[in-house]
């Protein structure tokens, strides 16, 4: 059924109505076949082309000028939202009330109906106890099936294919007929193909990202308010107004709903929701720069409020140009332009946009974060999470009852690490808050599944269901491994429906005595046949407070509580759990490796161990062998857990996908920055891992002002493994694997930037940032100073690395500067 406007002139872009349910298709994922358009707005950015040689490089107020004959990245920064892309920031628009004879009714759907189920949406957006309170926040999750729209999108690329064919001369006759039959259908694809040569790389790296989760969710932001009002039965007025969005933080609706839903108690017409559609819909977004996945990790490290700022300031000049050329003036700067009339300023933090929202005659302000973590839905804090079931474990710990996945470190777990590994396992799990806003329940689950995610792993959100009640019961359970939040204490009751219940007013958290029990798994057998450290120093699972604590949570533990009550703040929170995900990822692998004989989360181990760059070896370090031994015994239940998860496999497929796309992959830099952090080196390891460092970032841009060297070109011969593939195959000697014929990329100014990138993913603020990468330059040997230098050099004239370079101590910089005298005293 076509989507009904006011007047009931279908809008474009929706035409075909799609169905709707709250809970996940019962299909498996495997089965779902989706694919985004180029410019739709996924709820969750997905992984964006690391070539995207796209902003200006030029440094900010630094200490140092770039470097003479330093070529600048070239190129138009694209916007994550257009100005001229069909899609809608908000789809759909619902009213629902509470009618004291019928029940929770659906009122209006702008611009037209939603295909499923009112009843249950008119449920979802009236939680129980509403009526008690004058105002409550509900999120829940649609799932939108687009089997039609994939088949109609699927056509339409065979038919690009087609024309391609027939451009290239290989089509046959046969196929003219789709020529004139599909004449406007082609027109209709001109702006398709007419940017396919920039879309095409990261439209299909975003296809993988959906493909593997399914279709993409639709957010529900839904606000209840009650008024009382005597001439009615009950004596109060209850209605919901709900705003459907695939953007993923949706939270910045908020004031506008609120603004709405007051008039529409005043006015309630269509007219009303057609205004806040409208004005919702108009708000421009296409400022925002679109940041690849390495530009958008090391921004959500970071507290710099301009990191990145570079490409704002571009997307500022490429406005103003495009201006200038619509009103047919010869420059930006012509005297008398009517481009004065528009002012454009660079953001105050780059972590967020500013922008406004016209509704009703008043300008909402809109804060729209620049770069989104995977599995980050709404305003939520994961400070509130920690404290709330931390505080009565820390007064008055209670046992749980053991069970291997859960309690990595015996009876006394802390709450936080229980719950992390419940959703690393994929168990279920229940958020219960009686007498409770329904707005809380929601946020614990948001919370949770952020912090499962780290910002790296994904499958949480998806199977999450921030507020959900009795009557759909019989769907959730059919759900594997969900997270739910409610209301009703009946859910306290039924232990057969949870694996673990968290209940948020006392802050305590249940093991179900229903929970399945851990299977036996062959990394368990290969630890308890080594000297019994499976039962000794690895599982710890005795009920005596303060036990060993082999997996070393309960001192991270401490150390986040202690951030934490030392105002530290929620970005710092955020990056110690995303650290503790990365590290569990990284021993998994190691784990793997150790049991099965190699890792499906470590991908091109021979190229690291190759030794391209003069050093070799990947994965996670350890002091010594016995060390590492004892930490995969204590954390051998929690992994074998993951490994069998839609979380693990999701991995897997992200970092095959990342892989394809690094810039370097002849060296592990954070196998090799842990080697200079944790172990005592010699003079000549240590040294290796600098040069190497240095080696990797100079090649990789090497036509900074001179050709490579004939000596450097058996080097980079040897890397044809560990670049990526270059788009232009006659520019490029042939790659020395011959299984998939790859071609190296070509080294250059974009790639050397990436490069940099790569880099300082590895090293960012908290993990004390180039503090040992400096420490070269009070290496014993000379050379290895002066590469030091050269690398810190270019990490400074890097937009995001000046930021680094910013937070290098004094005594370090001063070491820069006189090993920079050295060198210009020896005529180097």
């Amino acid at each position: 059924m076509a989507a009904r406007t006011n007047g009931g002139t279908p809008q474009p872009g929706l035409q075909r109505q799609p169905s709707f349910s709250s809970f996940p298709p019962s299909r498996s994922t495997s089965s779902i076949s989706f694919r985004n358009d180029k410019k739709a707005r996924s709820p969750q950015p997905p992984m964006l082309r690391e070539d995207d040689g796209s902003l200006d490089s030029s440094p900010r107020n630094s200490s140092l000028s770039p470097r003479p004959g330093k070529s600048k990245l070239g190129g138009k920064v694209r916007s994550q939202y257009p100005a001229d892309s069909v899609e809608n920031h908000v789809e759909y628009i619902l009213v629902a009330s509470f009618d004291i004879d019928r029940g929770s009714v659906m009122e209006h759907q702008y611009p037209g109906p939603i295909s499923g189920d009112e009843t249950m949406l008119a449920e979802l957006m009236l939680p129980d106890q509403a009526h008690v309170r004058s105002q409550d926040w509900t999120i829940f999750f649609l799932h939108k099936d687009t089997t039609a729209e994939d088949e109609e999108r699927e056509a339409r690329r065979e038919r690009r294919r087609k024309r391609r064919r027939r451009k290239e001369g290989l089509e046959d006759d046969e196929d003219d007929d789709d020529t004139t039959a599909g004449a406007d259908e082609d027109e209709d694809e001109k702006e398709e193909d007419g940017d396919e040569s920039t879309d095409d790389e990261s439209t299909e790296e975003s296809d993988g990202d959906t493909e593997a989760d399914g279709p993409p969710l639709i957010y529900v932001l839904n606000l209840v308010n009650t008024k009382q009002d005597n001439t009615v039965k009950r004596g109060a007025i209850v209605k919901a107004m709900a705003i459907c969005t695939r953007h993923s933080f949706l939270h910045i609706y908020k004031p506008l709903l609120l603004l709405a839903l007051e008039e529409y108690f005043r006015a309630p017409v269509l007219e009303t929701l057609a205004s806040l559609y409208n004005a919702l819909n108009a708000m421009d977004l296409s400022l925002l720069p679109k940041l690849s996945s390495m530009e958008q990790f090391v921004l959500q490290a970071s507290d710099s409020k301009d990191m990145f700022i570079e490409k704002f300031d571009q997307m500022i000049r490429q406005r103003k140009k495009d201006d200038a050329e619509r009103d047919s003036l010869p420059s930006e700067e012509a005297p008398g332009s009517e481009l004065r009339k528009k002012s454009y300023a660079p953001p105050r933090d780059t972590h967020e946009f500013e922008s406004k929202v016209n509704y009703n005659g008043i300008p909402v302000p809109i804060k729209v974060p620049t770069a989104l973590s995977p599995e980050t839905v709404g305003d939520f804090s994961l400070i509130k999470l920690i404290q709330t079931f931390s505080a009565p474990h820390t007064t008055q710990p209670q046992p749980f009852a053991l069970h291997p996945h859960l309690t990595t470190s015996g009876a006394y777990t802390h709450p936080i690490i229980v719950l992390v590994n419940a959703l690393l396992t994929q168990k279920r799990i229940i958020f219960l808050g009686h007498n409770r806003p329904s707005s809380e329940v929601a946020e614990a689950v948001l919370a949770a599944s952020a912090l499962a995610s780290g910002g790296l792993l994904r499958g949480f959100v998806r199977y999450a269901f921030p507020y959900t009640d009795l009557t759909k019961i019989d769907d959730l359970l059919k759900v594997p491994g969900f997270i739910a939040g409610v209301t009703n204490p009946a859910f306290a009751h039924k232990p057969e429906w949870w694996d673990v219940l968290c209940d948020l007013p006392t802050g305590r958290m249940k093991i179900s005595h229903r929970i399945e029990a851990a299977p036996a798994t062959e990394g368990s057998m290969y630890f308890q046949q080594q000297s019994g450290l499976l039962n000794g120093a690895g599982m710890n699972q005795q009920g005596v407070a303060g036990a060993a604590d082999p997996t070393g949570d309960s001192q991270f533990m401490d150390r986040l509580l202690q951030s934490i009550a030392d105002r530290h703040g929620e970005n710092a929170i955020r990056a110690k759990w995303r650290s503790w995900i990365l590290k569990f990822t990284r021993i998994a692998a190691a784990f793997e490796e150790t049991v099965y004989g190699a890792s499906a989360l470590y991908i091109g181990s021979h190229e690291t161990d190759a030794g391209a760059y003069g050093v070799s070896g990947h994965g996670f370090v350890w002091p010594d062998e016995s060390s590492k031994m004892r930490e995969l015994a204590a954390n051998v239940h929690r992994i074998e857990g993951w490994r069998s998860t839609r979380s693990y496999y999701s991995f897997v497929q992200d970092l095959a996908k990342r892989w394809d796309k690094r810039p370097v992959r002849g060296i592990d830099f954070h196998h090799q920055h842990d080697r200079l952090r944790c172990l005592r080196l010699s003079h000549d390891q240590s040294a290796a891992i600098y040069l190497a460092f240095a080696r990797a970032v100079k090649e990789a841009g090497a036509e900074r002002g001179e050709s490579p060297s004939d000596a450097d070109l058996p080097s980079l011969m040897s890397q044809s493994l560990t670049l990526t593939p270059s788009n232009n195959p006659s520019s490029v000697a042939p790659s020395l694997n011959n299984n998939n014929n790859e071609l190296r990329r070509q080294p250059s100014a974009q790639l050397q930037y990436d490069t940099i990138l790569q880099l300082l993913i590895v090293v960012p603020e908290s993990n004390s940032g180039l503090f040992y990468i400096a420490l070269g330059l009070f290496h014993p040997r000379q050379d290895v100073r002066i590469k030091v230098v050269e690398l810190l050099e270019r990490i400074l004239e890097h937009p995001a690395g000046r930021h680094f370079w910013a937070g290098l101590g004094r005594f370090a910089k001063l070491a820069f500067f006189r090993v920079k005298r050295e060198e210009v005293g020896h005529g180097r």
